[in-house]
């Protein structure tokens, strides 16, 4: 066995071990610190700690993998699951039922009250998918399609900017309801349940196949879209394709657990700071990665401050800066070297 291997069989299993280690401490974590009288059998654990922790494992492991598809697709280690528009969209969503739900009851009647029926049925969750997808599609029209990287870019920059200024407004309109956007802003496990597991399981499950299938794609465009056609590969097809599982992780992971910093664009950087591989390799390490960051700072959000729990967002940003800002320091130091 090459040495190559064995470093990827090793962060495999380091990965692997993490996250066995961090599930049994989610299991204790409670609003007392680690509590280790209940048993597994007890509702607590069942119906709160379990989904909340495997959960934010599957929300970490979607944004992971999300965060992969988007460096290899843009080229661009800086690029994260956001940039196409779909966290800026999903909190529009959720602003837009929390502001209609808050008139609904009094301004709208008759004909006038279907959206806020509408928003209602689909619920917060439904809301943000929605809104994020929307997002996304609103990003890609605006670029004409997937064939020019630069203006897709500045398409979900935009996307973003116009969308998140939006929400904005919109909340200053219903100061009252800051607190309730507030924790989807600031990323919130407490939503999670049992179905909500399910489908982020199944989600991140097709979406890794997809990942894994047409990863040839992400190698080749490592040498350049040219050199990539001349392989034989359908860039245009294979990049829609990739874009569409990237906004499908993405709308899935912030629907159910709010916006997530750092955790996309940081995942794939530790990855690649451990082993080379290739990208079908990488992508499962992205998402093993990404699940264990998220778990950690959920355990940590429930337990650290007990009983105030801390927005798991803040934690993810703090640990994700603080790492980044740690390598920036490294390659100035190394670059001073050199010269």
């Amino acid at each position: 066995m090459s040495s190559a291997h064995r470093q990827v069989y090793v962060v495999t299993a380091c990965l692997c071990a993490a996250t066995l280690l961090l599930g049994l401490l989610g299991m204790t974590a409670g609003s007392r610190g680690f509590e280790t009288e209940l048993g597994w059998l007890d509702p607590v654990v069942q119906d709160i700690r379990l989904p909340r922790t495997v959960g934010a494992w599957l929300a970490g492991g979607l944004l992971g993998l999300a965060g992969a598809l988007a460096q290899g697709l843009f080229r661009n280690p800086l690029a994260d699951p956001y940039l196409l528009g779909s966290a800026p969209g999903a909190a529009l969503g959720v602003a837009l039922a929390l502001v209609l739900g808050s008139w609904g009851g009094h301004q709208f009647t008759g004909q006038l009250a279907w959206p806020v029926q509408w928003l209602g049925q689909l619920g917060l969750t439904g809301v943000a998918f929605v809104g994020a997808w929307g997002a996304v599609l609103l990003t890609l029209l605006l670029a004409r399609g997937v064939q020019h990287t630069v203006r897709l870019l500045l398409a979900g920059v935009v996307v973003g900017v116009v969308l998140g200024a939006c929400t904005s407004l919109l909340m200053a309109t219903q100061p009252a309801l800051w607190p309730a956007m507030q924790a989807f802003l600031l990323g919130y496990t407490g939503m999670l349940t049992q179905a909500s597991c399910v489908w982020m399981g199944v989600v991140l499950l097709l979406s890794w196949l997809a990942a894994w299938r047409w990863g040839s794609l992400l190698d080749g465009l490592t040498l350049g879209e040219d050199t990539a056609r001349s392989l034989g590969l359908q860039v245009g097809t294979l990049r829609t394709g990739l874009l569409a599982v990237m906004a499908l992780c993405t709308a899935t992971a912030v629907a159910q657990t709010g916006l997530i910093a750092f955790v996309g664009l940081v995942a794939p950087h530790l990855v690649r700071s451990s082993v080379r591989v290739r990208f079908a390799m990488s992508s499962l390490l992205s998402v093993l990665m990404g699940g264990v960051l998220l778990c950690l700072a959920e355990m940590l959000a429930r337990s650290w401050m007990a009983p105030q729990e801390l927005p798991v967002g803040v934690l993810t940003a703090i640990m994700g800066g603080s790492y980044l800002m740690w390598r920036l320091g490294s390659a100035s130091v190394s670059l001073g070297d050199r010269t």
